[in-house]
């Protein structure tokens, strides 16, 4: 099967911080109100079929699907409206140790987005900034009691989840399939839908802010824009393995270098 999958963060009205996690590096894919629906309309104009949820049978030759990482207040808020205006729905991916916090989901707004039809998952309990580079025990167990904390608020199996910051590994399937879980999205920007050890394995591709043509070429499937994403995403892939530990740091410092000289042109 193949599968376009989209990777949103959080939304914003006015400033980056109203929803998700704090800071430089997690604003860098966090998206203005205003080109989240850009980016819905633009796709909405070149596909006629909704988004897929797991339990639905596609529709189309190679279907599409929206999911939104972290668990920000802001699917609640400014997502499911959004989506539910043009009959859709999409996968809501939860930070679990957030829950309740400053800027993340509480439960009742869990459970009812649930009943309206979205798809509730797991983003792990703690996100760790690596999490391939994990122990397996540690993935196992991040994954176990994420899905113990969503099937408590919801009443109702949870069996689908994302990897939190991208660090995917065969490792990183293997303990999520041992954890329950039957379907998982890395950040890896590939079509094709992959079987690991029983899990189902679907990549996706990051909207990220000033592309406002992006969801639209990814609806029609472009090659270049495909490409462009892959060669881009294991280039990355190569240089994180390289810096190991260090590659978070660097990438906190320099998103807190580029905000410090943006706010300084103001």
């Amino acid at each position: 099967m193949r599968l376009v999958t989209l990777l949103f963060h959080d939304v914003y009205a006015r400033d980056p911080g109203e929803s998700g996690f704090p800071g430089p590096a997690a604003d860098r894919y966090k998206l203005p109100r205003a080109e989240f629906e850009a980016q819905l309309a633009g796709l909405a104009g070149v596909r006629s079929d909704p988004p897929i949820l797991p339990a639905q049978p596609p529709r189309v030759p190679v279907p599409f699907a929206i999911t939104v990482d972290d668990g920000g207040v802001s699917y609640y808020t400014t997502v499911a409206d959004r989506l539910e205006a043009l009959g859709w729905r999409g996968h809501c991916f939860v930070t679990t140790g957030m829950i309740g916090q400053a800027g993340f989901l509480d439960e009742a707004q869990i459970r009812e987005l649930a009943a309206r039809g979205h798809m509730i998952g797991s983003h792990s309990v703690s996100h760790p900034a690596r999490f391939s580079a994990c122990p397996r025990r540690d993935m196992v167990r991040e994954w176990a009691e994420s899905r113990a904390r969503l099937e408590d608020i919801l009443g109702e199996d949870v069996t689908v989840a994302s990897v939190p910051g991208g660090y995917f590994s065969l490792r990183v399937a293997e303990a999520a399939q041992e954890a329950g879980l039957r379907i998982l999205f890395t950040s890896e920007p590939e079509t094709q839908v992959r079987d690991v050890g029983g899990c189902r394995v679907a990549g996706r591709f990051t909207v990220r802010p000033g592309r406002p043509d992006f969801a639209m070429r990814l609806g029609t499937l472009s090659l270049p824009t495909r490409l462009r994403e892959f060669v881009v995403w294991n280039g990355k892939k190569l240089v994180r393995g390289c810096l190991g530990a260090a590659y978070p740091r660097l990438m906190h410092a320099t998103a807190s270098l580029g905000r410090s000289a943006a706010l300084s042109r103001r």
